[in-house]
Formats: structure tokens, C-alpha cells, sequence
């Protein structure tokens, strides 16, 4: 007779097997992205939507974070990544909440002191 609980049996004790196997894979090769690639110049440029002068452009200046090895330049995806979210511009509501933040902040210490006019 045909004992449904043995084939549940058997698919769990695969599941646990695959489970132990991947809890021992390293973190890194699970982990890792492609965030970590280092692009030359002519990659960044592609991948920043920029020409490869304005990338030189901006590497002159010192806006973009680079490395430098020899006469190559190598550029961190990851950094460079971080560099765009850095330009990002706050919107309206943000804006709003941030100012409401400043005067409300500003509130409690003039209660703190007593007033503008109140000596030390």
C-alpha cells in the first residue's frame, strides 16, 4: 500500500540538503554583484549616459571617484553609483518635512533658553 507521508518525508529531507548546501556556500560568491566591477574610462562613460571627454572633464576636476593605476583610470561601479544617489535633489515634501523639522527643533531650545533675549 502506497504511503503518502514516505514521498514527504523523502522531499523534505531533499529540501534540508539543498538548504545545508547552500548555507555553506561562501558569502561572497552569494553576495557578490556586479556593483563591485571596476569600468575603464570609455565604460564609464557609456554608463553614465556622458561622453568619454566629459568624463575626462570631470575626472580633471575631481568630481568623480577614480583610481588610478599607471596611465589607466579605473572607476568602482559601486562608487560611482553612490556618486549619482550623492545628486540626487529632495522633493518638494521632503523639503517641506525637513523645514518643519528645523523650526520645530528650533522651538524646543528657545523654550530650553527662555527666549531670544534671555542672557546666559
Amino acid at each position: 500500500m502506497y504511503n503518502p507521508f514516505e514521498s514527504i518525508d523523502a522531499r523534505l529531507s531533499n529540501i534540508e540538503c539543498l538548504l545545508h548546501q547552500f548555507k555553506e556556500l561562501p558569502i561572497e560568491s552569494v553576495t557578490q554583484s556586479k556593483e563591485d566591477e571596476f569600468l575603464t574610462t570609455e565604460e564609464t562613460a557609456k554608463f553614465l549616459s556622458l561622453a568619454v571627454s566629459t568624463i575626462y572633464a570631470l575626472n580633471h576636476k575631481g568630481e568623480l571617484p577614480v583610481m588610478k593605476r599607471g596611465k589607466r583610470c579605473y572607476f568602482s561601479k559601486k562608487e560611482l553609483l553612490d556618486y549619482l544617489r550623492k545628486g540626487r535633489s529632495k522633493t518638494l515634501k521632503e523639503t517641506e518635512e525637513e523645514a518643519n523639522q528645523y523650526f520645530t527643533n528650533k522651538e524646543k531650545s528657545k523654550k530650553k533658553k527662555g527666549g531670544y533675549y534671555e542672557r546666559p
